[in-house]
């Protein structure tokens, strides 16, 4: 039950296109939304065919829960050509999701920097980055996916400038809910890329605020999110257990009756509900306190 005064968000890269088991998986998702009741959601590696109508994945969530129970919006770009050889990927588009109990009055989607020329071959080097975002309710809301290959961290410095810039040119004047960020970073706590975006690093004579939920009220607690220990989906990479995803309240400060405060947090998406885990990821939920919060 939606909580008054308590706006209550979720994020998962749901890996929909990328990993098997689609057919299976997206039903632990809503399995996962009823056991969470989430005000807001924000997806990663949502995709959908332009040429098929009705594949967009976000979508089938929100078609296949409670009749209106889901705004949603989607952006995202098509692959690097090569990506996926043997496949034609003509109107494929791969990007992120925003679900709302809201109506969506306004969205956007940027297209994060990419390096027109990496050094490594693999197209992974290559696949474009996005920011969406999402105005609902009062509240702006943004969903990213930064660049995956753990070397990469040169990439992922330019795109978290990047969407400072964004976000700082899309929030709403006057509102009193600090904007929320969430994705799938691929970059962990202690990088410079994470540590701007905490006001904890300077990127080129440039400071910013965005506060870790899972930091805030968990520091001791490793959070991972990509664990191959316990996730038999997240074996594929060849990576150790890390954080890299995150759940993120913009600056909070002087913010009236408290807004934005970051009330609670945990993983979500994390067990079997339906026998199958529901993404190579773990996702997050979290309560930011919003005394502004409008009914549904």
């Amino acid at each position: 039950m939606s909580q008054p005064g308590v706006l209550r968000v979720a994020q998962l890269n749901m890996g929909s296109l990328l990993e098997p088991g689609w057919e299976e998986r997206r039903h632990e998702i809503l399995a996962w939304f009823e056991r969470l009741d989430p005000d807001v959601v924000c997806l990663q590696e949502v995709w959908e065919n332009t040429a098929e109508p009705g594949s967009n994945t976000a979508a089938w969530l929100a078609g296949n829960a409670p009749e209106g129970r889901w705004h949603w919006c989607f952006g995202g770009f098509e692959f690097p050509e090569d990506a996926w050889p043997g496949r034609d990927l003509t109107g494929l588009r791969f990007g992120s999701a925003i679900l709302s109990r809201w109506p969506i009055d306004r969205t956007d989607v940027v297209l994060l920097p990419v390096d027109p020329a990496p050094r490594d071959p693999h197209p992974s080097w290559r696949m474009r980055a996005e920011l969406l975002y999402a105005h609902t309710a009062g509240a702006d809301v943004f969903s990213t996916h930064l660049a995956p290959p753990p070397a990469q961290a040169y990439q992922r410095i330019h795109q978290v400038l990047a969407i400072d810039d964004a976000i700082r040119e899309r929030q709403t004047p006057g509102v009193a809910l600090p904007p929320i960020l969430c994705g799938d970073f691929n970059a962990k706590p202690q990088s410079d890329e994470m540590r701007f975006l905490k006001a904890n690093a300077v990127l080129d004579g440039r400071s910013t605020h965005y506060v870790d939920a899972w930091e805030t009220l968990r520091p001791t607690e490793a959070g991972y999110t990509y664990d191959p220990l316990t996730n038999p989906q997240a074996r594929f990479l060849n990576v150790p257990p890390q954080r890299i995803d995150y759940l993120f309240v913009g600056d909070m400060f002087l913010r009236p009756e408290g807004a934005g405060r970051i009330l609670a947090v945990d993983l979500a998406f994390h067990e079997p509900l339906t026998g199958r885990h529901a993404s190579d990821h773990y996702g997050l939920v979290a309560d930011v306190r919003w005394p502004q919060k409008p009914e549904v």
